[in-house]
């Protein structure tokens, strides 16, 4: 897929997205600057990883445009999807590692089947995204031999495996102690820094948002109700937004 310099890798315009009847999304707006970290936040069950799926095509909007690189990914074919999620990333909130697969064997997963390295590049590879999240000599180790932070890690460094141009993050630090937590956010930053990757992190731990993020936004109701600098998040005026940054039960939101 050629590649463009727009100054937005990626751009949402109107989504709208329903199941059963219930809508989850709606006319949604959002633009993602090529290597910022943006933080999506909002109360679980509000749609983020449904958002998520859009913007790799997991999911076609009822209606709306979802941009990648310039071109709407909702008129892609099987072919051109695939190619576009080959320069996407993902850590996921389980890590999702294959229990019966070495560590090294989960990070070289996507290489094994998306290119032709041979095994001595491949494990070169793999050893330098391991490296790169604080983990040495654990090539040969499974995942059952791991605490979850370490899961986690090797979860990210199988998500940067493939040089990706972005990567997503769903819920990252959930599950995690306060301790392990920090040590992914300092990871995210630090990959931002060493590979210039855009990043989008969903959450709704605060506390990370406010490290990682260059700009947080809150989904709300469907939309985006609120976008700023962690400085303006902080200071905001907005009810909605206050409420859910502040964890107080009493607000707009409703306990549910």
């Amino acid at each position: 897929m050629e590649r463009r310099t727009d100054e937005h890798i990626v751009r949402l315009r109107g989504v709208t997205k329903a199941f059963d009847r219930t809508p989850v999304l709606e006319d949604l707006d959002l633009d993602i600057a090529r290597g910022e970290t943006l933080v999506v936040i909002g109360r679980s069950g509000c749609g983020k990883s449904v958002m998520l799926k859009h913007i790799t095509g997991l999911i076609v909007p009822d209606a709306g445009e979802v941009f990648f690189e310039g071109e709407d990914i909702t008129r892609f074919g099987r072919k051109k999807l695939f190619q576009m999620r080959m320069r996407f990333g993902m850590l996921f909130q389980s890590a999702a590692l294959f229990d019966s697969l070495s560590v090294g064997e989960n990070v070289a997963l996507p290489l094994r089947k998306h290119t032709a390295l041979g095994e001595d590049e491949i494990r070169r590879r793999v050893c330098g995204k391991l490296e790169l999240v604080g983990l040495t000599d654990v090539y040969d180790r499974y995942p059952a031999e791991m605490s979850g932070g370490m899961k986690k890690r090797v979860g990210l460094a199988r998500a940067v495996v493939m040089d990706p141009a972005i990567v997503l993050y769903d819920e990252p630090t959930t599950g995690l102690d306060p301790i392990m937590a920090d040590v992914i956010n300092e990871l995210i930053r630090n990959l931002r820094r060493e590979l210039r990757i855009t990043s989008v992190v969903v959450t709704h731990d605060m506390k990370s948002a406010f490290k990682v993020a260059d700009r947080i936004a809150m989904l709300h109701e469907g939309k985006i109700i609120h976008s700023g600098a962690p400085d303006e998040i902080r200071e905001t005026t907005n009810p909605v937004v206050r409420q859910f940054v502040d964890g107080s039960a009493r607000g707009p939101i409703q306990a549910i």
